[in-house]
């Protein structure tokens, strides 16, 4: 009896897994006869099943006995989404990029009008001022990432942002117009990647590449920083793989 009642309670799930998986793949509600035909379980069986699924809210019975998904399975996506840390999924991919460059990366995130820097690995030699330390901030318009968001507003977001911040220019290099900020996000669309070219610091350059969710929303950039003379475009193709990779792990699809 020992042996049995764990087998049998390791059956129950692997069949309701099956029930499952047969309303995920379904775009209206289904019936238990089409259930028990797709999962090849006899239809009393599929019957008790999915009556303990719809008493904790698993499985929706709607009209005339058909049923599909409930919406607990919703409220608990929505828990896993809320605890996936982009940095916990982030930081090892980042430390592979590290070592392959060389140089400081950086994850960032928006808040507001600017970037916060959440993560950093670098190698330990004489780093750039801009970005020394986690919680650092940044204004969108002077960071590569930071031009991923502005990018992601839009035309009237950009306006906004300009007339609320003025585009202060932090160094000769800063872009300080929206005409000067529309034509790099041209170059930025067609690239994939977005550049620093010295505009937070002279000195320094930086290549930025968007993090997505499983919605395709922006909520993170990777990025590499470096002193100009060592930065390397080759690099660009290494930051975007791995904000892929990034964003893969967190559920996006596209």
């Amino acid at each position: 009896m020992a042996t049995t009642e764990p087998k049998n309670s390791i059956q129950v799930i692997e069949r309701m897994t099956r029930l499952l998986n047969a309303l995920a793949g379904q775009a209206e509600a289904v019936t238990l006869k089409q259930l028990a035909q797709a999962t090849s379980l006899h239809p009393s069986t599929a019957h008790r099943i999915l009556t303990a699924l719809v008493h904790d809210r698993l499985v929706e019975r709607i009209d005339q006995g058909n049923y599909r998904l409930g919406i607990r399975l919703l409220e608990l996506g929505n828990l896993v989404k809320a605890r996936i840390s982009v940095r916990e999924h982030a930081l090892p991919l980042m430390r592979q990029l590290h070592a392959a460059t060389g140089e400081a990366v950086n994850l960032s995130v928006r808040r507001d009008d600017e970037i916060v820097y959440v993560e950093r690995t670098s190698s330990g030699r004489a780093m750039m001022r801009v970005v020394n330390i986690v919680g650092a901030r940044a204004p969108l318009h002077i960071t590569a990432v930071g031009k991923l968001f502005l990018l992601e507003d839009g035309p009237e977001g950009l306006r906004a942002y300009a007339e609320r911040t003025r585009l202060a220019a932090y160094t000769r290099n800063t872009l300080t117009s929206v005409a000067a900020l529309e034509k790099e996000f041209d170059r930025i669309r067609r690239q994939g990647y977005a550049l620093d070219n010295e505009e937070a610091e002279l000195g320094v350059r930086c290549i930025g590449a968007a993090v997505r969710d499983d919605t395709g929303t922006l909520v993170a950039g990777l990025s590499v920083s470096a002193p100009a003379e060592r930065m390397k475009t080759a690099w660009a193709v290494l930051v975007k793989d791995t904000a892929g990779k990034i964003s893969r792990a967190i559920g996006y699809r596209g």
